[in-house]
């Protein structure tokens, strides 16, 4: 472990037990990029999925590619012991990458880089990690997301609590100086969490993935912003999937 647990991380500690039930859409995710893997060229080199938590990316690929062993790093230790799978690594990816992991042949990350400081640096970084034709594989979620809470929010008159997340054309921009983006979309998912908008906040909390840069409400703002929520029991989210490689002249 490089470095002592984040808040996020205590956060995600807290509620490790509960994340497989919760996280639906992040299994859903999993298997998509698995799907992707699978069918890639990899150089020999060292693979390991990035924010790794409960394993949902990796067990995918050990039903559609077994031939691959991704270290399963994580700054959750709780999460990490839910994971199956090994090799195992406790390790906070705001501080870069271990140096086992120079010279990859294929990194992995899955609703992980939204939680990171400067997540365009830290793309950049794990890009240049890459060994020659190695490949980076991403699904992260982006600006857009939650429009029924920032629609509430706006016509409540109170701040947007939400994690702020990354812009996707940034991101972007930010690949491709390193990588040959051979795979690029913006896909929209829509889930139903129940009436209102207070099963989705409490999804996030018992997901672990509640924590924010905001400062929070008070109770009479949280009440506003509820009572000015969508009658829709779905939240949508916006997810960027990116896949790229490091060819030679990069």
């Amino acid at each position: 472990m490089n470095q002592a647990a984040t808040p996020i991380c205590a956060a995600f500690n807290r509620q490790a037990a509960a994340y497989g039930h919760q996280a639906q859409l992040q299994r859903a995710v999993a298997w998509r990029l698995a799907r992707h893997i699978a069918r890639l060229p990899l150089p020999t080199g060292p693979q390991a999925d990035l924010g790794a938590g409960t394993g949902l990316l990796g067990q995918a690929l050990k039903q559609l590619a077994p031939r691959l062993h991704l270290l399963q790093l994580d700054g959750s230790p709780a999460l990490l012991a839910c994971n199956p799978l090994h090799p195992r690594q406790v390790w906070n990816l705001d501080a870069g990458l271990p140096a086992a992991l120079q010279h990859s042949a294929l990194l992995t990350s899955s609703f992980s880089l939204q939680w990171l400081n400067q997540p365009g640096p830290r793309l950049q970084h794990w890009a240049r990690s890459l060994a020659t034709d190695g490949w980076l594989v991403l699904a992260v979620p982006v600006q857009g997301s939650f429009p029924q809470w920032h629609q509430a929010a706006a016509q409540a008159g109170v701040a947007c609590t939400a994690l702020p997340l990354p812009s996707a054309d940034e991101l972007i921009a930010a690949a491709a100086t390193e990588l040959e983006l051979v795979h690029c979309r913006k896909l929209w998912f829509s889930r139903h969490y129940g009436p209102g908008g207070l099963a989705f906040l409490r999804h996030l909390r018992q997901l672990g993935a509640a924590s924010s840069s905001q400062p929070s409400l008070s109770p009479g703002q949280w009440r506003r912003l509820l009572q000015c929520w969508p009658s829709t029991s779905r939240v949508s989210w916006q997810i960027l999937l990116l896949i790229g490689r490091r060819t030679p002249h990069r």
